[in-house]
């Protein structure tokens, strides 16, 4: 059943499905934040005179560009590159680049709407964008890579700056992507100007912490919400969809706090290990040896269980589940899968990964009496330790892991916050959901409006 906007509301969505046709994935974002604003209008009519919401569904500014480039064998090759700078109201436009051959137009659209969201939930000076290509990284060399950032850079430097726009890191664009788009940058321009992106190596501008902060972060916030209802992460049994950065690093949190992860997964299979994930290997096989989860199952023996069919969310049929950390992709995470977390007694979900859990799946866990949290609020350590980066850039300044990952702690727990006390203001404690869009949505109308109509 899907939920009946507000009549002030719907004729903005329709307009938002007419101008943007062909983006589902988008289309679903603006309808997740739309449908929690409709008691925000009524309180504050001001908003909707204002044309806000008109405004804060229609990007600043969209490029799509060609980024040629030349293999190994000298053959040609065409990729699209994309960046949506969608709203600068709070800050300059903020949001990493993801190199994946599922991105589009709409893909970027959807991410770059989030973006804005929650940024603005950080409560520090950024704004919401998101870029990307449809290039595929993998099986690619090292020069190959190089030539591809150097074309897509190219291109994209002429949008960006520090006090324009800040790109990052996402799917398929880590460290090594960085330093090669940084060093086209610096090549075309004569700058140092190490601010314009973040998720640098350490020792040319980055920060601490910056690897961990998503997968940390997300812990950070469900520890959050298990301490709302007396419970902690100490013996918890814990589901982590994906094996990437992300959930490499949620992982490690949940073990560093006295919870089991029993099963992870990859694009081509899900390990079920009973008696826990053992991190280590599973490092070496994904980082090191850049393997699949079939490698580290080999290696672990019959300690675990490798499965190359299936989702990681029907182990929650066979055994109790008390957290769920979904931090692989977009809808991963269906109505059929919450109700087998639900079944096995699961206490809360926070999302790693962006809008990784469908509307229906969500209503299945509001109506359980889950604990929910949307990745706008759950997963804005990445982005929140991007801007600590770029703090210590303007400062020419570097922290210790130690203190960065405190500050990084403070923001989750401040947006944790923020979301809870916005709920309970608009009458449903503990719909983080609410929470986080009412609140991020209000900071971001408001500078707006303060701005004036730009």
């Amino acid at each position: 059943m899907t939920t009946i906007l507000d009549p002030k509301i719907q004729p903005i969505f329709d307009q938002v499905l007419r101008r943007n046709a062909g983006e589902p994935e988008f289309h679903q974002a603006a309808r997740e934040v739309f449908e929690s604003l409709g008691r925000v209008i009524q309180r504050h009519p001001h908003y909707a005179e204002g044309s806000v919401l008109e405004r804060i569904c229609e990007p600043e500014r969209q490029i799509i560009f060609r980024v040629p480039w030349t293999d190994d064998a000298g053959r040609v090759h065409i990729n699209r590159g994309f960046r949506v700078e969608f709203n600068s109201a709070l800050g300059p436009y903020k949001g990493g680049l993801r190199f994946h051959p599922t991105v589009t137009l709409g893909t970027v659209k959807f991410l770059g709407f989030e973006q804005i969201f929650k940024n603005a939930l950080t409560g520090m000076p950024i704004g919401g964008g998101k870029g990307g290509s449809d290039f595929d990284p993998k099986g690619k060399s090292d020069a190959e890579i190089m030539r591809f950032c150097q074309s897509f850079m190219t291109e994209l430097y002429r949008h960006i700056g520090e006090y324009t726009d800040v790109p990052a890191g996402d799917i398929g664009v880590g460290g090594r992507e960085i330093g090669y788009l940084f060093g086209q940058y610096k090549r075309i321009t004569n700058r140092y100007e190490s601010g314009v992106l973040t998720g640098k190596g350490i020792g040319w501008g980055g920060s601490l912490v910056r690897t961990e902060a998503t997968g940390y972060g997300t812990v950070f916030f469900a520890e959050q919400m298990l301490a709302t209802r007396g419970k902690t992460f100490e013996g918890a049994r814990v589901l982590v969809s994906g094996s990437g950065n992300v959930a490499l690093y949620a992982i490690e949190k949940v073990h560093q706090l006295g919870g089991v992860v029993v099963a992870c997964s990859d694009s081509s299979g899900v390990v079920y290990d009973r008696d826990g994930v053992d991190l280590d290997l599973l490092r070496e096989i994904k980082e090191v040896k850049r393997g699949r989860l079939s490698d580290y199952a080999e290696i672990r023996g019959a300690a675990s269980e490798y499965r190359p069919t299936g989702t990681i969310w029907s182990i929650a049929a066979e055994t109790k589940i008390d957290v769920a950390l979904p931090c692989a992709t977009q809808n991963e995470l269906d109505e059929t899968a919450a109700a087998a977390l639900v079944g096995s007694g699961v206490s809360a979900v926070a999302e790693g990964a962006n809008m990784p859990c469908t509307p229906a799946a969500v209503r299945v866990f509001s109506e359980a009496g889950v604990l929910f949290a949307p990745g706008k609020a759950a997963n804005a350590g990445g982005v929140a330790t991007s801007a600590l980066e770029m703090q210590q850039n303007a400062s020419r300044d570097s922290w210790s892991f130690e203190h960065t990952e405190e500050r990084l702690a403070v923001i989750m727990k401040g947006i944790h916050e923020r979301c809870a006390r916005t709920a309970e203001e608009y009458g449903e404690p503990g719909n983080y959901v609410l929470g986080a869009n009412i609140a991020g949505f209000s900071r971001v109308a408001d500078a707006m409006l303060a701005l004036g109509v730009v």
